[in-house]
């Protein structure tokens, strides 16, 4: 997974509902530490494929989970 994007996340509680809802889709994702040059909030964020970035953003938004921002890395 070399082209990746990370979600970032208000709360733990937050990261942790997103693991969830994104495995529940299908979305193959990793819970990572949040890369420090992003945001130095929640310590948790999700890592997923680029190409999945609609499949997230689509399966997030259903359930209705807030998030501060998604960036490629």
């Amino acid at each position: 997974m070399s082209d990746y994007g990370v979600v970032l996340l208000p709360s733990t509680a937050a990261a942790l509902r997103s693991e969830k809802i994104l495995l529940e889709a299908n979305v193959q994702i990793r819970l990572i530490p949040v890369p420090r040059e992003l945001s130095s909030n929640c310590g948790i964020a999700v890592r997923f494929a680029w190409g999945e970035r609609e499949a997230v953003e689509a399966a997030l938004a259903q359930a209705r989970v807030d998030y501060e921002a998604i960036h490629r890395l």
